[in-house]
């Protein structure tokens, strides 16, 4: 089956380019023209990524995206025409998995749209094992993909999920910004250190009982990230 994309934008122009740049590249495209219509779409068509723009009347992106990942892990990549570090860091904070400047040239968001779908389906590394920290208070479970902390399952975004996995197998090594890059993100990722600091916040917020004194993601100062051997 073709990866099935969800085109969120009230620019009926650029719903319509977009849908005849990327259904030659071999996906399924459908669209919604405002975030309620979107998230309708998201529950009837469950795409395999969603691109987002953030400025839409009546529901707008970031609301749209905060609804959406109240449901759904599925990869979200935000289009909007407003650049700067602060957008950048309020769209991956509230669960967004990339973030796209208008205007953008279609080979790139293509590739960004290959390479997060091969991240959100391709495992860091061969794992078959259930992965256990704290006692059992921290559950990973390869598998199924599924994190449970103290006993309740945490819902988690494709990239937050290989961000903690990559971790967790690495338990007790600290992992440069590079290598977390690498690894979670991609080798062809154009990215910085800053996105790592920010799904290290956003993925704290998730899984530990107090973000502020961190017992599984832990950062050591200048050189990147480890989880401890608990």
């Amino acid at each position: 089956m073709l990866p099935k994309l969800l085109i969120i934008d009230d620019d009926d122009g650029l719903r319509l380019l977009l849908r005849t740049t990327l259904e030659p590249r071999g996906y399924k495209v459908v669209t919604a023209a405002g975030g309620l219509e979107g998230l309708q779409m998201l529950y009837k068509e469950q795409p395999d990524l969603v691109l987002l723009d953030v400025m839409m009347p009546e529901m707008g992106g970031w609301e749209t995206l905060e609804r959406i990942r109240q449901v759904s892990t599925v990869p979200v990549i935000m289009l909007t025409a407003i650049d700067g570090v602060p957008n950048r860091v309020r769209g991956l904070t509230r669960g967004a998995d990339d973030y796209v400047v208008k205007p953008f040239h279609h080979d790139e968001l293509a590739a960004r749209i290959e390479a997060l779908l091969r991240r959100s389906h391709t495992p860091v590394k061969e794992a078959k094992e259930v992965l256990r920290f704290d006692c059992g208070a921290l559950v990973i479970d390869a598998l199924s993909r599924r994190v449970t902390v103290r006993g309740e399952e945490v819902r988690l975004t494709p990239t937050e999920y290989r961000f903690l996995l990559y971790l967790a197998q690495n338990a007790g090594r600290v992992l440069t910004y590079s290598q977390i890059l690498d690894n979670v993100w991609g080798a062809d990722y154009e990215g910085g250190d800053k996105n790592v600091k920010v799904y290290a916040v956003y993925l704290r917020r998730k899984i530990e009982e107090d973000p502020q004194e961190p017992r599984y993601v832990l950062s050591e100062w200048g050189v990147g990230y480890y989880m401890p051997r608990l």
